[in-house]
């Protein structure tokens, strides 16, 4: 690895790794090589970018202390602000460049996504993102069949929270680093994207391979949880008062027009043309927070 992404990789490390992120290198132009003009990341090509995914530690290095740290008015949506939080400390922790952060549910006034973080994650080499198109001789006819991806290590326990692309460095010499292939055999592929597309719910499709670690319990029921009764399972009530003095170090972070992306929303008209990295769906009701 060049010294200039060692470096810039260590500092973004250094601010999130100990709340249980995790932080891949890319460039800009392998994630736009598969995918049309209007997906593109808007940077020349050898812009580096870094793609975040959360490990199941977040949950308890910082969520849990999010939440309990912060009264903030209408708390709607405790992980995107939390992980809003943790990315804006990226931003501060490089004040002398220009760093761009996005969500992995922030979208374009025509609600296209603003990325497309299962193709991000598989070209930054964090983990291998599967679809029917990996499966020689498909068993499932005209059946809409959603892709996921898979972690060498979490497995399915873990979640892609976004990128951080940083203006006006370059690094065209960075080598690629392809994505573990962890699920190499066509019977084992079909169960995942089986268990992934109709049986999600059981969690069963999270452990296509052995994970070094899972979900918690407390963590599983929070996420299989109705939203608005989430802060309540952590013993914390929801609030319409302004943010407690406790607060004033946590600078929250927002990302003006964020808006949760609906189920299918990842899949642009006609993307069954599209490269399969390009096709980001996700299967009805899913939750992109898990």
């Amino acid at each position: 690895m060049e010294p200039q992404v060692a470096e810039l990789k260590q500092k973004i490390e250094d601010t999130l790794c100990p709340f249980g992120f995790e932080v891949y290198p890319f460039q800009v132009a392998w994630y736009n090589a598969l995918l049309p003009p209007a997906f593109h990341l808007p940077l020349p090509g050898p812009t580096l970018a870094f793609l975040v995914l959360s490990t199941p530690a977040m949950f308890d290095r910082a969520l849990k202390p999010f939440l309990q740290s912060c009264h903030l008015q209408s708390l709607t949506d405790p992980v995107d602000q939390c992980v809003a939080y943790h990315l804006g400390r990226v931003r501060e922790s490089l004040p002398e460049m220009q760093v761009e952060v996005i969500a992995d549910y922030e979208v374009h006034p025509n609600r296209r996504p603003k990325i497309l973080a299962q193709t991000a994650a598989h070209v930054a080499g964090a983990a291998y993102y599967y679809q029917r198109q990996d499966v020689e001789s498909d068993p499932w006819g005209t059946q809409h069949i959603s892709g996921v991806c898979i972690h060498p290590r979490f497995g399915g326990w873990f979640a892609i929270r976004g990128a951080v692309l940083l203006r006006g460095i370059e690094v065209p010499d960075l080598p690629p680093t392809k994505p573990l292939d962890c699920v190499p055999a066509r019977a084992d592929r079909i169960t995942l994207l089986e268990r992934f597309n109709f049986h999600w719910r059981d969690w069963t499709y999270r452990d296509a391979v052995p994970p070094q670690e899972r979900y918690s319990e407390e963590q599983k029921a929070y996420f299989s949880t109705p939203p608005a009764q989430r802060l309540a399972l952590l013993g914390l009530a929801q609030t319409s008062e302004e943010p407690s003095s406790t607060s004033q170090e946590l600078h929250f972070t927002t990302y003006p027009g964020s808006l949760r992306i609906p189920a299918e929303a990842g899949s642009a008209p006609g993307s069954h043309h599209l490269h399969p990295l390009a096709l980001d769906t996700l299967p009805p009701l899913w939750d992109p927070h898990l």
